[in-house]
């Protein structure tokens, strides 16, 4: 498309709430991580590489027999809390500012686990409550 020559009026929509096809055989729990995969469709937080956060799953979405993009699962963005990881993994307080990384559908980790895991998001803060992530 080529650049404009004249104003256009450009719609607008707010940016915390998405839906998105999901994943064949897949089944993503209310308050899950949710991720879009390599082939554009909606899955569970996990381990891998392919992986790009978009936000929290708003309601259980089971497509556990169902075929790609049966269903869509509703997706909200925002700062919400997750299981923090152990060991090397830990996330502290003084690492408030940083990526954190998809360990699981709840859990989050420091590092990128060898290059295994893909960003969660922000680390904004780490409370008894687990570790705040905004996505």
């Amino acid at each position: 498309m080529a650049a404009l020559t004249e104003e256009r009026l450009t719609p607008q929509r707010d940016a915390d709430r998405f839906e998105f096809p999901v994943a064949a055989a897949t089944k993503i729990f209310r308050g899950a991580l949710v991720c879009i995969n390599a082939s554009s469709l909606a899955t569970k937080g996990a381990v891998a590489t392919t992986l790009k956060c978009v936000g929290i799953a708003e309601e259980t979405a089971d497509n556990s027999a169902g075929a790609a993009s049966a269903i869509t699962v509703k997706v909200k963005r925002g700062c919400f809390p997750f299981a923090n990881s152990t060991s090397t993994d830990l996330i502290a307080l003084k690492d408030v500012g940083s990526d954190c990384y998809i360990v699981d559908d709840q859990t989050v980790a420091l590092t990128n686990g060898g290059s295994t895991r893909s960003v969660a998001g922000k680390i904004r803060d780490v409370t008894a409550d687990g570790v705040w992530v905004e996505i």
